[in-house]
């Protein structure tokens, strides 16, 4: 049996459309809840290692974090994120997980 996949357009979409209110916080969150489960569903295949990564964190915060602490106005850091080369991975990160919700 081949396991669904979410790829790394799948998931700026979702970004994208938050970002742009076209989706609410909550329906965010539902998409990540749905969709993150890395024992049934391949995250980002053929993707590099940093990009899997990168998208199992982005999945995970928002599945996790609550509704009030999204920042919709910082989205674009859960994309830069995901979309970063090798070198800047560690700064993107951290750039999202530190303003990317409310503390």
């Amino acid at each position: 049996m081949t396991k669904a996949n979410i790829s790394k357009a799948d998931l700026i979409e979702q970004l994208q459309q938050w970002q742009t209110a076209q989706i609410s916080a909550e329906q965010l969150q539902d998409w990540m809840v749905t969709h993150y489960d890395p024992d049934e569903v391949s995250i980002g295949q053929g993707e590099c290692e940093w990009t899997v990564e990168a998208m199992n964190i982005v999945m995970n915060e928002y599945e996790i974090a609550k509704l009030d602490k999204f920042r919709q106005e910082n989205a674009q850091l859960a994309i830069d994120f995901i979309q970063a080369e090798e070198a800047r991975f560690n700064q993107t990160r951290h750039l999202f997980l530190q303003d990317g919700f409310k503390d």
